[in-house]
Protein backbone atom coordinates (compact mmCIF):
# COMPACT_ATOMS: atom_id res chain seq x y z
CA UNK A 1 0.00 0.00 0.00
CA UNK A 2 1.04 3.59 -1.05
CA UNK A 3 0.62 5.11 2.78
CA UNK A 4 2.33 2.22 4.60
CA UNK A 5 4.97 3.54 6.40
CA UNK A 6 7.99 1.07 6.31
CA UNK A 7 10.32 1.28 9.31
CA UNK A 8 13.03 -0.86 10.49
CA UNK A 9 16.68 -2.29 9.36
CA UNK A 10 16.12 -0.97 5.79
CA UNK A 11 15.99 2.86 7.07
CA UNK A 12 12.99 4.15 4.73
CA UNK A 13 9.60 5.28 5.82
CA UNK A 14 6.61 6.81 3.44
CA UNK A 15 6.17 10.56 3.35
CA UNK A 16 3.50 11.49 0.77
CA UNK A 17 4.46 9.73 -2.61
CA UNK A 18 8.13 9.52 -1.63
CA UNK A 19 10.40 7.66 0.08
CA UNK A 20 13.24 9.31 2.60
CA UNK A 21 16.13 7.35 3.23
CA UNK A 22 16.90 7.41 7.18
CA UNK A 23 19.11 5.04 7.62
CA UNK A 24 22.13 5.81 9.42
CA UNK A 25 25.10 6.90 6.84
CA UNK A 26 27.88 3.71 6.11
CA UNK A 27 30.61 5.32 8.40
CA UNK A 28 28.66 4.52 11.28
CA UNK A 29 29.25 1.48 12.99
CA UNK A 30 27.28 -1.87 12.78
CA UNK A 31 24.97 -1.93 15.76
CA UNK A 32 25.42 -4.93 17.52
CA UNK A 33 22.03 -6.59 16.84
CA UNK A 34 21.53 -10.30 18.37
CA UNK A 35 22.81 -13.15 20.79
CA UNK A 36 25.97 -15.06 19.75
CA UNK A 37 25.35 -18.46 17.66
CA UNK A 38 23.84 -20.36 21.11
CA UNK A 39 23.81 -23.70 18.44
CA UNK A 40 27.84 -22.83 18.01
CA UNK A 41 28.26 -22.31 21.38
CA UNK A 42 26.82 -25.79 22.45
CA UNK A 43 29.35 -27.47 19.16
CA UNK A 44 31.81 -26.15 20.82
CA UNK A 45 31.41 -27.17 24.30
CA UNK A 46 30.77 -30.48 22.83
CA UNK A 47 33.72 -30.86 21.06
CA UNK A 48 35.78 -29.55 24.11
CA UNK A 49 34.12 -31.91 26.83
CA UNK A 50 34.90 -34.84 24.19
CA UNK A 51 38.39 -33.50 24.22
CA UNK A 52 39.00 -33.36 28.22
CA UNK A 53 37.86 -36.90 28.62
CA UNK A 54 40.18 -38.36 26.02
CA UNK A 55 43.21 -36.04 26.58
CA UNK A 56 42.64 -38.08 30.42
CA UNK A 57 42.25 -41.66 29.23
CA UNK A 58 44.85 -41.62 26.21
CA UNK A 59 47.65 -40.12 28.51
CA UNK A 60 47.10 -42.02 31.67
CA UNK A 61 49.87 -44.35 30.54
CA UNK A 62 52.38 -42.11 29.46
CA UNK A 63 51.86 -39.99 32.67
CA UNK A 64 51.88 -42.48 34.98
CA UNK A 65 55.38 -43.96 33.39
CA UNK A 66 56.94 -40.52 32.70
CA UNK A 67 56.00 -38.19 35.39
CA UNK A 68 54.37 -41.05 38.08
CA UNK A 69 51.03 -38.73 38.24
CA UNK A 70 48.15 -40.49 35.89
CA UNK A 71 46.81 -36.74 36.45
CA UNK A 72 49.51 -34.76 35.12
CA UNK A 73 48.13 -34.08 31.48
CA UNK A 74 44.37 -33.52 32.58
CA UNK A 75 45.77 -30.95 35.52
CA UNK A 76 47.24 -28.55 32.57
CA UNK A 77 44.45 -29.58 30.12
CA UNK A 78 42.02 -27.87 32.91
CA UNK A 79 44.77 -25.18 32.86
CA UNK A 80 44.36 -24.52 29.03
CA UNK A 81 41.10 -24.81 29.47
CA UNK A 82 40.24 -22.05 31.67
CA UNK A 83 42.30 -19.74 30.16
CA UNK A 84 40.85 -20.92 26.80
CA UNK A 85 37.44 -20.42 27.56
CA UNK A 86 37.86 -17.17 29.37
CA UNK A 87 39.52 -15.89 26.04
CA UNK A 88 36.59 -17.21 24.10
CA UNK A 89 34.06 -15.33 26.11
CA UNK A 90 36.23 -12.28 26.03
CA UNK A 91 36.62 -12.02 22.22
CA UNK A 92 32.57 -12.79 21.68
CA UNK A 93 32.16 -9.80 23.33
CA UNK A 94 35.05 -7.45 22.23
CA UNK A 95 33.32 -6.12 18.82
CA UNK A 96 35.47 -7.55 15.80
CA UNK A 97 35.35 -4.49 14.15
CA UNK A 98 37.47 -2.98 16.58
CA UNK A 99 39.99 -5.84 15.68
CA UNK A 100 41.01 -3.62 12.59
CA UNK A 101 43.24 -0.93 14.93
CA UNK A 102 45.01 -4.15 16.13
CA UNK A 103 45.58 -5.94 12.75
CA UNK A 104 48.50 -4.71 11.36
CA UNK A 105 51.02 -5.14 14.98
CA UNK A 106 49.48 -8.21 15.75
CA UNK A 107 50.55 -9.30 12.26
CA UNK A 108 54.09 -7.73 12.30
CA UNK A 109 54.20 -9.53 15.62
CA UNK A 110 53.58 -12.46 13.88
CA UNK A 111 55.99 -12.12 11.44
CA UNK A 112 58.82 -11.44 14.70
CA UNK A 113 57.90 -14.13 16.63
CA UNK A 114 58.26 -16.68 13.82
CA UNK A 115 62.01 -15.50 13.22
CA UNK A 116 62.92 -15.09 16.73
CA UNK A 117 61.84 -18.60 17.26
CA UNK A 118 64.05 -19.98 14.18
CA UNK A 119 67.20 -18.50 16.46
CA UNK A 120 66.57 -19.31 19.84
CA UNK A 121 63.31 -22.02 19.17
CA UNK A 122 63.47 -25.65 20.52
CA UNK A 123 63.85 -27.95 18.31
CA UNK A 124 61.99 -31.56 18.35
CA UNK A 125 60.92 -34.11 15.57
CA UNK A 126 62.65 -32.47 13.33
CA UNK A 127 61.14 -28.83 13.46
CA UNK A 128 61.56 -25.69 15.12
CA UNK A 129 58.70 -24.34 16.67
CA UNK A 130 58.08 -22.97 20.58
CA UNK A 131 59.74 -21.11 22.58
CA UNK A 132 60.77 -22.13 25.97
CA UNK A 133 58.86 -19.06 28.23
CA UNK A 134 58.75 -21.11 31.91
CA UNK A 135 56.07 -20.85 34.28
CA UNK A 136 52.43 -22.57 34.00
CA UNK A 137 53.22 -22.00 30.29
CA UNK A 138 55.88 -23.75 29.40
CA UNK A 139 56.48 -23.72 25.93
CA UNK A 140 54.69 -21.20 23.58
CA UNK A 141 54.14 -22.11 19.59
CA UNK A 142 54.34 -18.44 17.37
CA UNK A 143 53.04 -20.90 14.73
CA UNK A 144 49.17 -20.43 16.03
CA UNK A 145 49.73 -16.84 16.37
CA UNK A 146 51.02 -16.57 13.41
CA UNK A 147 48.09 -18.18 12.09
CA UNK A 148 45.83 -15.56 13.66
CA UNK A 149 47.95 -12.52 12.53
CA UNK A 150 47.85 -13.78 8.76
CA UNK A 151 43.96 -14.28 8.58
CA UNK A 152 43.17 -10.88 9.86
CA UNK A 153 45.58 -9.45 7.80
CA UNK A 154 44.05 -10.92 4.76
CA UNK A 155 40.83 -9.92 5.92
CA UNK A 156 41.37 -6.25 6.63
CA UNK A 157 43.70 -6.14 3.23
CA UNK A 158 40.91 -7.56 0.82
CA UNK A 159 37.95 -6.23 2.87
CA UNK A 160 39.86 -2.52 2.48
CA UNK A 161 40.95 -2.74 -1.18
CA UNK A 162 37.69 -4.17 -3.10
CA UNK A 163 39.35 -3.77 -6.87
CA UNK A 164 42.71 -5.29 -5.55
CA UNK A 165 42.17 -8.97 -7.26
CA UNK A 166 40.92 -7.30 -10.11
CA UNK A 167 44.41 -7.58 -12.12
CA UNK A 168 47.43 -9.87 -11.78
CA UNK A 169 49.54 -7.03 -9.97
CA UNK A 170 47.02 -6.89 -7.10
CA UNK A 171 46.69 -10.98 -7.23
CA UNK A 172 50.45 -11.39 -6.36
CA UNK A 173 50.41 -8.23 -4.00
CA UNK A 174 47.50 -9.69 -2.12
CA UNK A 175 49.13 -13.06 -1.99
CA UNK A 176 53.07 -11.37 -0.55
CA UNK A 177 51.12 -11.57 3.23
CA UNK A 178 50.53 -15.65 2.58
CA UNK A 179 54.07 -16.07 1.02
CA UNK A 180 55.70 -14.31 4.19
CA UNK A 181 54.44 -15.96 6.78
CA UNK A 182 54.12 -19.82 5.48
CA UNK A 183 57.63 -19.28 4.15
CA UNK A 184 59.35 -18.46 7.93
CA UNK A 185 56.59 -21.22 9.48
CA UNK A 186 58.55 -23.95 7.05
CA UNK A 187 60.79 -25.12 9.43
CA UNK A 188 58.35 -25.05 12.13
CA UNK A 189 56.54 -27.52 10.49
CA UNK A 190 55.41 -28.40 7.05
CA UNK A 191 51.76 -29.51 8.48
CA UNK A 192 51.38 -26.33 10.34
CA UNK A 193 52.58 -24.19 6.84
CA UNK A 194 50.27 -26.19 4.10
CA UNK A 195 47.01 -25.04 6.65
CA UNK A 196 47.93 -21.80 6.78
CA UNK A 197 48.89 -21.41 3.22
CA UNK A 198 45.34 -23.12 2.96
CA UNK A 199 43.69 -21.06 5.49
CA UNK A 200 45.42 -17.71 3.51
CA UNK A 201 44.68 -18.60 0.08
CA UNK A 202 41.35 -19.61 0.81
CA UNK A 203 40.58 -16.17 1.42
CA UNK A 204 41.96 -14.55 -1.90
CA UNK A 205 40.44 -17.25 -3.21
CA UNK A 206 36.32 -16.20 -1.51
CA UNK A 207 37.68 -12.82 -2.28
CA UNK A 208 38.61 -12.93 -5.89
CA UNK A 209 36.52 -12.67 -8.87
CA UNK A 210 38.96 -14.41 -11.37
CA UNK A 211 38.57 -18.17 -9.57
CA UNK A 212 41.33 -19.86 -12.81
CA UNK A 213 44.23 -17.78 -11.42
CA UNK A 214 44.26 -19.96 -8.87
CA UNK A 215 44.84 -23.06 -11.25
CA UNK A 216 47.97 -21.23 -11.90
CA UNK A 217 48.91 -20.40 -8.07
CA UNK A 218 47.30 -24.47 -7.40
CA UNK A 219 49.88 -26.26 -9.91
CA UNK A 220 52.60 -23.75 -8.08
CA UNK A 221 52.04 -25.08 -4.70
CA UNK A 222 51.68 -28.60 -5.52
CA UNK A 223 55.01 -28.20 -7.65
CA UNK A 224 56.42 -26.45 -4.44
CA UNK A 225 55.57 -29.04 -2.13
CA UNK A 226 56.90 -32.15 -4.02
CA UNK A 227 60.01 -29.91 -4.47
CA UNK A 228 60.24 -29.58 -0.70
CA UNK A 229 59.74 -33.21 -0.09
CA UNK A 230 62.20 -33.98 -2.79
CA UNK A 231 64.86 -31.70 -1.06
CA UNK A 232 63.51 -32.50 2.41
CA UNK A 233 65.36 -34.10 5.45
CA UNK A 234 65.46 -37.63 5.24
CA UNK A 235 63.03 -38.19 8.03
CA UNK A 236 60.40 -36.77 5.72
CA UNK A 237 60.98 -39.41 2.72
CA UNK A 238 60.72 -42.15 5.69
CA UNK A 239 57.69 -40.95 6.56
CA UNK A 240 56.46 -40.99 3.09
CA UNK A 241 57.85 -44.77 2.41
CA UNK A 242 55.80 -45.34 5.85
CA UNK A 243 52.72 -44.12 4.20
CA UNK A 244 52.91 -46.39 1.10
CA UNK A 245 53.46 -49.18 2.86
CA UNK A 246 52.93 -48.47 6.81
CA UNK A 247 53.83 -52.24 8.07
CA UNK A 248 57.17 -52.21 6.26
CA UNK A 249 59.30 -51.15 9.45
CA UNK A 250 56.99 -51.92 12.15
CA UNK A 251 60.10 -51.42 15.05
CA UNK A 252 61.28 -48.29 13.65
CA UNK A 253 60.00 -45.94 10.98
CA UNK A 254 56.29 -47.04 10.53
CA UNK A 255 55.60 -47.63 14.01
CA UNK A 256 53.59 -44.82 15.20
CA UNK A 257 51.22 -45.23 12.19
CA UNK A 258 51.21 -48.70 12.81
CA UNK A 259 50.21 -48.90 16.00
CA UNK A 260 47.26 -46.01 15.00
CA UNK A 261 45.98 -48.25 12.91
CA UNK A 262 46.02 -51.22 15.32
CA UNK A 263 43.92 -48.79 17.60
CA UNK A 264 41.36 -47.82 14.87
CA UNK A 265 41.17 -51.90 13.88
CA UNK A 266 40.51 -52.96 17.49
CA UNK A 267 37.67 -50.06 18.50
CA UNK A 268 34.77 -52.10 16.06
CA UNK A 269 31.82 -50.21 15.55
CA UNK A 270 30.83 -49.41 19.31
CA UNK A 271 34.40 -49.23 20.86
CA UNK A 272 35.78 -51.14 23.79
CA UNK A 273 35.18 -48.14 26.67
CA UNK A 274 35.80 -45.24 27.75
CA UNK A 275 39.29 -45.86 29.33
CA UNK A 276 39.51 -48.94 27.98
CA UNK A 277 42.07 -48.46 25.19
CA UNK A 278 45.09 -51.30 25.13
CA UNK A 279 46.74 -49.15 22.31
CA UNK A 280 47.37 -46.06 24.48
CA UNK A 281 50.39 -47.62 26.21
CA UNK A 282 52.41 -48.25 22.43
CA UNK A 283 51.50 -45.47 20.52
CA UNK A 284 53.41 -42.67 20.84
CA UNK A 285 51.05 -39.25 21.20
CA UNK A 286 48.22 -40.86 21.99
CA UNK A 287 46.96 -37.92 23.43
CA UNK A 288 48.18 -35.04 20.80
CA UNK A 289 48.54 -36.08 17.35
CA UNK A 290 46.97 -39.52 17.54
CA UNK A 291 44.39 -38.63 19.80
CA UNK A 292 41.62 -39.26 17.17
CA UNK A 293 42.71 -43.19 17.16
CA UNK A 294 42.08 -43.84 20.55
CA UNK A 295 38.47 -42.14 20.21
CA UNK A 296 37.86 -44.79 17.44
CA UNK A 297 39.44 -47.78 19.98
CA UNK A 298 37.49 -46.94 22.69
CA UNK A 299 34.27 -45.29 20.94
CA UNK A 300 34.24 -47.07 17.99
CA UNK A 301 33.05 -46.04 15.00
CA UNK A 302 29.99 -44.47 16.33
CA UNK A 303 32.02 -42.02 18.74
CA UNK A 304 34.08 -41.26 15.52
CA UNK A 305 31.46 -40.33 13.41
CA UNK A 306 30.09 -38.58 16.40
CA UNK A 307 33.03 -36.62 16.21
CA UNK A 308 33.30 -35.74 12.83
CA UNK A 309 29.51 -34.57 12.97
CA UNK A 310 30.03 -32.24 15.49
CA UNK A 311 33.10 -30.46 13.43
CA UNK A 312 30.85 -30.90 10.14
CA UNK A 313 28.31 -29.03 11.99
CA UNK A 314 30.44 -26.38 13.18
CA UNK A 315 31.97 -25.82 10.03
CA UNK A 316 28.16 -25.32 8.52
CA UNK A 317 27.85 -22.99 11.21
CA UNK A 318 30.85 -21.02 10.73
CA UNK A 319 29.98 -20.60 6.61
CA UNK A 320 26.34 -19.64 7.75
CA UNK A 321 28.22 -16.49 9.61
CA UNK A 322 31.00 -15.89 6.73
CA UNK A 323 27.62 -15.87 4.67
CA UNK A 324 25.66 -13.54 6.54
CA UNK A 325 28.37 -11.34 8.54
CA UNK A 326 27.28 -7.29 8.01
CA UNK A 327 30.29 -6.09 5.77
CA UNK A 328 33.41 -8.16 4.10
CA UNK A 329 35.74 -7.88 7.36
CA UNK A 330 33.70 -9.75 9.10
CA UNK A 331 32.96 -12.25 6.66
CA UNK A 332 36.50 -13.16 5.35
CA UNK A 333 37.66 -13.50 8.76
CA UNK A 334 34.67 -16.43 9.65
CA UNK A 335 35.94 -17.93 6.47
CA UNK A 336 39.31 -17.87 7.46
CA UNK A 337 38.72 -19.23 10.91
CA UNK A 338 36.41 -22.17 9.52
CA UNK A 339 38.85 -22.91 6.57
CA UNK A 340 41.76 -23.27 9.29
CA UNK A 341 39.57 -25.41 11.46
CA UNK A 342 38.24 -27.61 8.51
CA UNK A 343 41.94 -28.08 6.82
CA UNK A 344 43.63 -29.03 10.44
CA UNK A 345 40.87 -31.66 11.36
CA UNK A 346 41.09 -32.96 7.86
CA UNK A 347 44.52 -33.64 7.60
CA UNK A 348 44.64 -35.14 11.33
CA UNK A 349 42.06 -37.36 10.50
CA UNK A 350 43.57 -38.45 7.11
CA UNK A 351 47.27 -38.81 8.66
CA UNK A 352 46.03 -40.95 11.84
CA UNK A 353 44.19 -43.20 9.21
CA UNK A 354 46.93 -43.42 6.72
CA UNK A 355 45.43 -41.21 4.25
CA UNK A 356 48.28 -39.06 3.94
CA UNK A 357 51.76 -39.00 5.16
CA UNK A 358 52.30 -38.30 8.90
CA UNK A 359 52.25 -34.79 9.19
CA UNK A 360 52.42 -34.10 12.93
CA UNK A 361 49.09 -32.26 13.53
CA UNK A 362 46.71 -32.00 16.32
CA UNK A 363 42.96 -32.06 16.34
CA UNK A 364 41.40 -28.55 17.01
CA UNK A 365 39.26 -28.40 20.66
CA UNK A 366 40.16 -32.58 21.61
CA UNK A 367 44.31 -32.70 21.11
CA UNK A 368 46.10 -31.71 24.40
CA UNK A 369 48.08 -28.99 24.00
CA UNK A 370 48.59 -25.35 25.37
CA UNK A 371 48.98 -22.67 22.76
CA UNK A 372 47.05 -24.36 19.90
CA UNK A 373 43.79 -24.95 22.00
CA UNK A 374 43.77 -21.25 23.68
CA UNK A 375 44.02 -20.14 20.50
CA UNK A 376 41.16 -22.24 18.51
CA UNK A 377 39.48 -20.78 21.65
CA UNK A 378 40.24 -17.34 21.08
CA UNK A 379 38.89 -17.52 17.12
CA UNK A 380 35.59 -19.16 18.23
CA UNK A 381 35.27 -16.07 20.57
CA UNK A 382 35.86 -13.89 17.15
CA UNK A 383 33.47 -16.31 15.19
CA UNK A 384 30.55 -15.89 18.11
CA UNK A 385 31.33 -12.06 18.08
CA UNK A 386 30.58 -11.87 14.12
CA UNK A 387 27.51 -13.86 15.07
CA UNK A 388 26.45 -11.24 17.08
CA UNK A 389 26.37 -8.79 14.37
CA UNK A 390 24.38 -11.14 11.42
CA UNK A 391 21.12 -10.31 10.43
CA UNK A 392 19.94 -14.39 11.01
CA UNK A 393 22.03 -17.32 11.92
Amino acid sequence: MENTRRLGRSGYRQRGKSLENTAPPRSRPIIDIGRVDHALVFIIALLVLIGFVMVFTSSIYIAENAFGDMYHFLRRQTLMLVIGVTLMFIMAHFSYQKLRVFVIPVYLISVALLVVVQVIGIAYGGATRQLAVGGVIGQFQPLEVAKVGLILMMALLLSGNKTLLQTWKGFFLACIPVVVTVGLMLRGGLSSSIITAIAGFGVIFIASPHVMRFVVLGASGVAGVIGFIMFAAQFRMERIQSWLDPFSDTADTSYQIAQSLFSIASGGFFGLGIGQSRQRSFLPLAHNDFIFAIITEELGLVGASVVLVLFGLLIWRGINIALKAPDSFGSYIAAGIIILIGSQTIINVAVVTNSIPNTGITMPFISYGGTSFVVTMGLMGILLNISRFSKST
